[in-house]
């Protein structure tokens, strides 16, 4: 019963942020990045910062999924921020979005920035 709950909330909150991705990716995200590394590395690195209690507190949570479009998206809940991770003819591109362009917001893309 337990688990059977915890699949709920974790479909509910997905499809909650779903939608908040998809309109966020119909216009330009907040900041566009490259890295050398592989996407799948590059990926788990960020959700791995995103996680971090110390640095985001009672926000650290993150959550990693299969991209849109192949790839990877890493997200936070109610997709506050979000980063889409794909690899390219030059590498892996991040795609990131921030809800908001606040203090969180910046130290997210901060983190995000130690796995390039």
């Amino acid at each position: 019963m337990r688990i059977l709950m915890v699949a709920l909330a974790v479909t509910l909150l997905a499809g909650c942020a779903g939608s908040v991705m998809d309109d966020a990716r119909t216009g330009t995200p907040n900041k566009v990045l490259t890295s050398d590394k592989p996407e799948k590395v590059v990926a788990q690195c960020v959700q791995f910062a995103w996680q971090d209690e110390a640095v985001f507190g009672v926000d650290a949570g993150a959550y990693l999924q299969p991209g849109k479009k192949g790839g990877s998206t890493v997200y936070t809940r109610s997709a506050e921020s979000f980063v889409d991770i794909s690899e390219d003819a030059s590498g892996t591109a991040l795609n990131y979005y921030a809800q908001h362009d606040d203090f969180v917001a910046k130290r997210r893309l901060a983190a995000l920035a130690t796995c390039l």
